[in-house]
């Protein structure tokens, strides 16, 4: 803790009292103001109305930070709701918060907004599968043996986007059983990530379960060349389980050994205690078993999301264990931006703007679409120059031009496409360039339904495409694969008497009643 500034200036709108917990600007660790202060902070003192030097202030070393937590986004599996998360999280006083759900990033954004807005810092992270060997590789005859797990969180916008990039290849080109990774692809992409040994399924734990020491020596080696030694950690976890009594006594073995630092965690999955039941019935639902059977899937009643008393008394032994959590979060300083647009740039032919290449490509259309009317007709020219100069001004020429491209060719190569849904059906420009099939002129549909310049939002065209064909898009070179991606829906809702299963995209969940 003596990294961390002891003289901050700081500012008091009205008298403290002592204890108090303070949030200081350019620091994620909470302060407490200790009792001395006391008779400083309650008198007409000019201290007490700040600025100033306030170097009496205490770090809390009692504070905590869970660095491996499961939302609802870890489907049939995490069982907690990002806004209760949130409340939990200030309640027990918590600078900071993970979230590192399975194999994915549902889940981020909403989880960075919602710990944002409660003055919480978002700590955004995954716990990826982990190949054994080549993440190409699917000789693996069952899930056990298909992967590892291996905790990931982002520490900047780098490691952010080099998360993004390790989920989306797990999914593309590792999935088997689960979206995989390997040691390979994660060292080409490790900058702005600190790495964790996850719970008993990690390939440390893995080994030293096994007895194999010199194998887990190894593996926990070659984490700590991938990351460094600063930014890979051995976790501890203890949930009165047998296996892991042997696994943290193995770890602090090799943190000796290799000069690694330990961390603690609880895999937490659900926010109270009194939510085990609850969560042991979604995993029934999940692994398809009857409550029952005692040979199936259990989660100790130790994974939820304890206080920092209740954490410092598993891990009293290693304090350093408890304080890493705090180092983590300090370390962590992720800053997403939601203020612009990061649409794709449409690449036009070689000597022309994108929005010349755009308004050839409607007076074109507009021929084809009206024949002599397009020159008879006085309303035509003016509302298309309209309609163009508007999605110039708010900046979709390339949003328009992406879209078109695939409808083209879509129709060009034999797949059937549908005649345009919602608000498009206003646009002249996306009916000359065929991306619809209305007249927005012969139907009085009017263009600001679509694109209002006065209340700018992202414009929204739905497309349907005949399902049979469809996936031949994904071979249009331009965008393929990288710049396409799947969106998927689920439900969730609030608790009712009777249980009720929800499908969409292929996802099955056991939910109430949607709200959202």
């Amino acid at each position: 803790m003596g990294s961390f500034p002891r003289q901050i200036l700081g500012r008091f709108r009205r008298p403290a009292a002592a204890g108090r917990t303070l949030r200081v600007r350019g620091c994620s660790l909470p302060f407490r103001i200790p009792k001395s202060a006391f008779p400083i902070l309650n008198t007409a003192s000019p201290f007490a109305a700040g600025p100033f030097p306030i170097n009496f202030l205490e770090p809390m070393s009692d504070s905590f930070v869970h660095l491996h937590l499961h939302t609802e986004y870890s489907l049939l599996d995490g069982a907690i709701r990002i806004p209760e998360l949130m409340q939990k999280a200030v309640e027990l006083g918590m600078p900071a918060v993970a979230i590192t759900d399975h194999g994915s990033m549902y889940g981020a954004v909403e989880f960075y907004q919602a710990a944002q807005k409660a003055g919480i810092k978002p700590i955004i992270g995954c716990e990826a599968y982990m190949a054994p060997g080549s993440m190409t590789d699917r000789s693996a005859t069952s899930a056990r043996d298909a992967s590892f797990h291996f905790t990931l969180l982002a520490k900047d916008l780098t490691g952010y986007s080099n998360l993004v990039k390790l989920v989306s290849a797990a999914h593309l080109d590792g999935f088997h059983y689960k979206p995989r990774i390997d040691k390979e692809l994660l060292a080409k992409h490790s900058a702005g990530l600190i790495g964790m040994s996850a719970c008993l399924k990690g390939e440390i734990n893995v080994a030293i379960q096994s007895g194999d020491l010199k194998k887990a020596e190894r593996t926990a080696a070659e984490f700590a060349d991938i990351f460094g030694k600063d930014h890979f950690f051995l976790e501890l976890h203890n949930h009165g389980i047998e296996a892991q009594q042997l696994v943290n006594a193995g770890l602090n073995v090799l943190a000796k050994k290799l000069g690694l630092p330990l961390v603690a965690a609880n895999d937490v999955h659900f926010l109270e205690r009194s939510h085990h039941e609850a969560h042991d019935v979604m995993i029934c639902i999940g692994t398809g078993s009857m409550l029952h059977d005692e040979r199936r899937m259990h989660y100790p009643t130790e994974v939820y999301f304890k206080s920092a008393a209740e954490m410092a008394q598993l891990f009293g032994d290693v304090p350093e264990a408890l304080t890493n959590t705090l180092r983590i979060a300090e370390m962590c300083d992720l800053k997403l931006d939601f203020s612009t647009s990061k649409y794709p740039a449409y690449e036009p032919p070689p000597g022309m703007s994108r929005e010349q290449y755009l308004r050839d490509l409607c007076s074109a259309g507009l021929r084809k679409r009206y024949g002599e009317r397009a020159v008879k007709d006085q309303e035509l020219q003016p509302r298309l120059d309209y309609e163009l100069s508007i999605l110039e001004k708010t900046g979709f020429t390339s949003y328009f031009l992406i879209v078109w491209d695939f409808i083209h060719y879509a129709k060009s190569h034999g797949i059937p496409v549908g005649p345009g849904r919602g608000s498009a059906a206003g646009s002249l420009a996306a009916y000359v360039l065929e991306i619809t099939d209305l007249d927005p002129l012969r139907f009085g549909l009017i263009f600001e339904r679509f694109l209002n310049p006065e209340r700018v939002s992202p414009p929204d065209i739905d497309v349907d495409f005949c399902q049979n064909r469809r996936d031949r898009l994904r071979t249009r070179k331009v965008w393929c694969p990288s710049r396409i991606s799947d969106h998927y829906l689920w439900h969730t809702g609030r608790e009712e008497r009777s249980p009720r299963c929800w499908k969409s995209d292929g996802i099955e969940l056991f939910r109430r009643r949607p709200h959202r």
